[in-house]
C-alpha cells in the first residue's frame, strides 16, 4: 500500500480511537451533568421509599424532602398557636356506693311468765277522816270531803262541789237511792222509808254500801225498820248518827258520826270503809 494510503488508514484507526475517547469523554461529562442536575433538582422520594424509611426509622409519620431544604418530618408535634390545648383528664374512677351499715333487728322483749310488780291500789284512808257538809256548798273548806243534797229545797249541781273530791250525795225524801246516803230526820225521810229504801238502793247496786244518817234519839227505830231485811243487806249498812257534842268523837256502833253543828256547815268524824 501506498504511504499515503496507510497514513490514512492509520489516521483513520486514530481518529476511531479518539472518536471512541470522545465519546466516552461526553458521556462522562454527560454523567457529570447529570449528576449535577441531580443534584440541583432532586427526585421527590417515592411512597414506597418512604414506607422503607419509615419503617426503618420507626417514624410515625412521612417524611417531605423539600427542595434545598432540609427533610422535615410532617408528624412532628407542632408548635402551639394560641390556648394550649385542655388537658383530658383521665376518666374518674366511678365512685363506689356507700354501704349502708345495716341496723340489726331489735330483738324482741321477752314477756316475763309473771308480772312482778303490780298496779298500785289505792287505799282507804287509813285513820278517822273528816266531812263537810251544808246546804250551801260554796262554804265548805276547799279541797275538803263533802256532803251536799241531790234533791230537795237544798239540792246541789256537781259543778258546785267539783273541787271537793270523793263527794257524798244525800237523798232526803227516799226518792233517790242511787244516792250515796238517805237523811232520815224529822222534815225528812222517815224511819219506815229507811228501810225501803236501803232494800231498793242495794237491790239495785248489791256491791255497794247504804249509808243512813239519823239523830242519835232516832236511831233505834231506824235500826228496827232495817232489820227486817235480809242480813246480807243489813251488813251493807252504814249508820251516821249525829251527835253535835263540839268535840270529835266516834258514837259507839256508828260508821261517821256528827259531832258538830255550825251556821255554814256540820263537821262529821268517818272510819275508814265509810
Amino acid at each position: 500500500m501506498l504511504r499515503t494510503a496507510r497514513l490514512t488508514d492509520a489516521l483513520r484507526g486514530r481518529g476511531k480511537t479518539v472518536a471512541a475517547g470522545l465519546g466516552i469523554a461526553a458521556a462522562l461529562a454527560g454523567a457529570g451533568s447529570a449528576s449535577a442536575v441531580l443534584a440541583s433538582n432532586p427526585v421527590p422520594a417515592t411512597h414506597a421509599s418512604v414506607a422503607k424509611l419509615t419503617s426503618r426509622r420507626r417514624i410515625a409519620a412521612p417524611v417531605h424532602i423539600t427542595p434545598g431544604l432540609a427533610p422535615t418530618t410532617t408528624g412532628a408535634k407542632p408548635a402551639a398557636t394560641g390556648a394550649a390545648a385542655p388537658a383530658t383528664s383521665p376518666a374518674a374512677r366511678p365512685a363506689q356506693p356507700a354501704t349502708q351499715a345495716v341496723a340489726a333487728p331489735a330483738q324482741p322483749a321477752t314477756a316475763p311468765a309473771q308480772q312482778q310488780t303490780q298496779q298500785p291500789v289505792t287505799q282507804p284512808a287509813s285513820g278517822p277522816y273528816q266531812i263537810y257538809d251544808s246546804t250551801t256548798p260554796s262554804s265548805i273548806p276547799a279541797g275538803q270531803q263533802a256532803a251536799v243534797y241531790a234533791d230537795g229545797a237544798y239540792a246541789a249541781s256537781p259543778a258546785q262541789v267539783a273541787g271537793h273530791p270523793g263527794t257524798l250525795w244525800i237523798d232526803t225524801n227516799g226518792s233517790d237511792p242511787s244516792a250515796n246516803a238517805l237523811d232520815v230526820e224529822p222534815g225528812d225521810a222517815t224511819p219506815a222509808q229507811a228501810g225501803q229504801w236501803v232494800a231498793q238502793k242495794l237491790t239495785d247496786t248489791p256491791n255497794q254500801v247504804a249509808i243512813v244518817y239519823t239523830m242519835r234519839s232516832d236511831w233505834s227505830a231506824v235500826q228496827a225498820a232495817v232489820g227486817q231485811l235480809p242480813q246480807w243487806m243489813q251488813s251493807h249498812v252504814r249508820w251516821w248518827i249525829a251527835d253535835p257534842t263540839g268535840v270529835p268523837h266516834m258514837v259507839p256502833g256508828a260508821s261517821a258520826t256528827q259531832w258538830y253543828w255550825g251556821p255554814n256547815y256540820d263537821i262529821s268524824t268517818a272510819n275508814p270503809g265509810f
